[in-house]
């Protein structure tokens, strides 16, 4: 059951992974002014799936902790980096959706969108550290 969390969640960091590459696709054509195809709403439909899994993962995370060793954040930085994730997964789907519904020329927020997905993205890589720690420790027991 405690292998699910990190599976679960190293499926989002892929995803989003992949959907960096498609924004980088963006980045280039709007400020290099490339030649290349952006594939819009695979970006955006990905960008959606990958952010509610971390935010699923966070929920999941927090439930098991408390269900297997009655206590929050006990995980130490592990579990305070995942709440710290929280309002920056909650921008890149308000950003996201706001950008893909009111389609203009915009240049700062496309950009803070991308920047501050680019930090949690590696927040999340840092979680892969801290969550082996966190599985050797609780979990395995080595």
């Amino acid at each position: 059951m405690l292998f699910i969390h990190p599976i679960f969640q190293a499926v989002g960091i892929l995803i989003a992974i992949y959907v960096l590459g498609l924004g980088i696709s963006r980045f280039r054509m709007q400020h290099f002014k490339q030649r290349v195809r952006f594939k819009w709403k695979r970006h955006v439909y990905l960008g959606i799936i990958a952010a509610c899994i971390w935010m699923l993962g966070i929920c999941g995370g927090l439930y098991m902790v408390k269900t297997n060793w009655h206590g929050f954040l006990i995980t130490g930085f592990h579990g305070k980096l995942g709440l710290l994730m929280t309002p920056f997964i909650l921008f890149a789907l308000i950003s996201g959706l706001y950008m893909h519904f009111k389609k203009k020329k915009r240049t700062l927020l496309p950009l803070l969108h991308a920047s501050l997905n680019i930090v949690m993205l590696l927040l999340a890589i840092s979680q892969v550290y801290t969550g082996i720690h966190v599985l050797q420790t609780y979990v395995l027991g080595v």
